[in-house]
């Protein structure tokens, strides 16, 4: 399904703003619009400016090019993400210390 950017960018703030359990009065009261532009945002009919869109992923604390992301799959996670990060940080003391034994190496021959 093909659909145009401000229908996907609304699909996506009321994802987040669902996953932050924000109610659109609560959100818009945040972001200092009206509940009816928020809606109407999130149903494509309206996009936004650069300084709300900004304000929209602060207030829902999240990068702002989630909003842009067609795919549920690449869906922003604190738990995963910290796996991620200690199987990287893993692999690097690991690529770190290979390099050092290879340095050492080449030194003692």
């Amino acid at each position: 399904m093909n659909m145009d950017v401000k229908t996907s960018f609304g699909e996506n703030l009321k994802f987040f703003r669902r996953e932050k359990r924000l109610s659109q009065e609560e959100l818009s009261e945040k972001v200092d619009i009206s509940v009816k532009h928020l809606s109407a945002i999130e149903r494509g009919l309206n996009f936004v400016s650069a300084d709300l869109l900004e304000h929209l992923a602060i207030s829902l604390e999240i990068p702002v090019f989630f909003f842009f992301v067609n795919d549920r799959n690449i869906i922003y996670n604190d738990r995963l993400l910290g796996a991620v990060d200690g199987i990287i940080e893993k692999h690097l003391i690991k690529t770190i210390e290979d390099i050092k034994a290879d340095i050492h190496q080449e030194n003692r021959g």
